[in-house]
């Protein structure tokens, strides 16, 4: 089992620099409070603050109680097309996952091939994994495949269940490894504008998490 570590919380939990200047924190925490509790963030790169804090491969997850989904869609009907992006819950109200379905997909045609991946910060929580293997279900031409950053609530026989249906409905469930985080890291991240593409550092103890989560998957599974 790896070292339990404690982590202070703060700024950075909400993909915030921790020595963001004092007005700048203010406004952006009055910014917040303000959003609808359904608020989803949606774009094409995420800054490069959220993703080193919140994809961190860590298994305590202090703050990090955010979800970051990147996705990719390819979709094979008459023509072909790609399309990417990234998604963040905003609020614990509701998650990525959902968020995905609800506006990036919400409906699946009829006769078109839709091969989707996820790059995940952490797995799906019970609801969210119930209502991804639904849908797989529903729809034969999708094929979804999830590469997460951590496990969430995984010694949890609920989660484990959850997680075991998922894969029985046709979902491909895999834990990053460094090459899979160098590749969000390239595709989905923003770099500062005016500075040289940041090559991507891995963390001190990326590959040993890697294969303690890549364990304890395929134990579940």
């Amino acid at each position: 089992k790896m070292a339990e570590k404690q982590e202070e919380p703060s700024n950075a939990q909400n993909g915030e620099p921790d020595n963001a200047e004092e007005g700048e924190g203010k406004k952006k925490k009055v910014k917040r409070e303000d959003l609808p509790p359904f608020e989803i963030v949606t774009g094409e790169r995420l800054p490069a603050i959220f993703f080193k804090f919140q994809f961190r491969n860590v298994e305590y997850s202090s703050g990090r109680n955010k979800t970051f989904l990147c996705y990719v869609v390819e979709t094979q009907g008459k023509e072909s097309v790609t399309s990417r992006g990234y998604l963040e819950d905003e609020h614990a109200a509701a998650h990525a996952e959902m968020a995905f379905f609800n506006t990036i997909l919400p409906k699946c045609e009829p006769g078109v091939r839709y091969t989707v991946t996820w790059y995940v910060s952490s797995s799906p929580c019970v609801t969210c994994a119930e209502r991804i293997s639904e849908t797989l279900r529903r729809n034969k031409g999708l094929r979804l495949t999830i590469m997460v950053g951590r496990l969430f609530m995984w010694e949890e026989p609920e989660m484990q269940a959850a997680l075991r249906n998922m894969k029985e409905a046709g979902c491909k469930l895999r834990i990053m490894k460094p090459q899979d985080f160098e590749y969000v890291w390239q595709n989905f991240v923003e770099q500062e504008e005016g500075e040289e593409v940041k090559s991507f550092v891995p963390w001190e103890d990326i590959q040993e998490n890697f294969q303690y989560y890549e364990e304890k998957l395929a134990e579940i599974l």
